[in-house]
């Protein structure tokens, strides 16, 4: 996938590292929102020692963020953390929110006990050990291996 030129929305940011891998990648701007005071401000002292222009961040809660955000993004990035209630919402919320563009793609990370292959929009999912990635489109499609 080219990521030149795309935007990138990083839920549940934690220290930053996708939102960076994503911009090291030609992302155009990355949005990053963490709740946790001392990650947020670490995400803030590595983007000013960078010097990176195209990362903005939010501290707050990700569900609240996506209740109130409007835009679009080529790629929202959720990595909640694994025990954390409600997971399965994501997904309803981003679509709710509008916030894919045409083509774009939800990612969410989760643990293998949870599963959201039931969920409108849901393309396929990639297991990674007890780790599991379940990506998700703009509009409701059937499942695909």
């Amino acid at each position: 996938m080219a990521l030149e030129g795309i935007r990138v929305l990083d839920l549940f940011a934690g220290t930053g590292s996708i939102s960076l891998e994503f911009l090291s990648r030609g992302a155009d701007e990355v949005v990053s929102v963490e709740s946790d005071r001392r990650l947020f401000d670490f995400m803030q002292r590595t983007s000013r020692e960078l010097g990176e222009q195209r990362w903005r961040m939010v501290r707050g809660d990700a569900f609240t963020f996506l209740n109130a955000q409007r835009g679009t993004y080529d790629i929202v990035f959720a990595d909640p953390p694994f025990a954390m209630e409600g997971i399965e919402r994501i997904p309803t919320l981003v679509r709710q929110a509008g916030l894919l563009g045409t083509d774009g793609l939800l990612i969410v990370e989760h643990m293998d006990k949870v599963s959201l292959q039931h969920l409108p929009g849901f393309l396929r999912q990639r297991s990674y050990g007890l780790i599991q990635f379940s990506f998700f489109g703009p509009e409701t499609n059937e499942a695909i291996a």
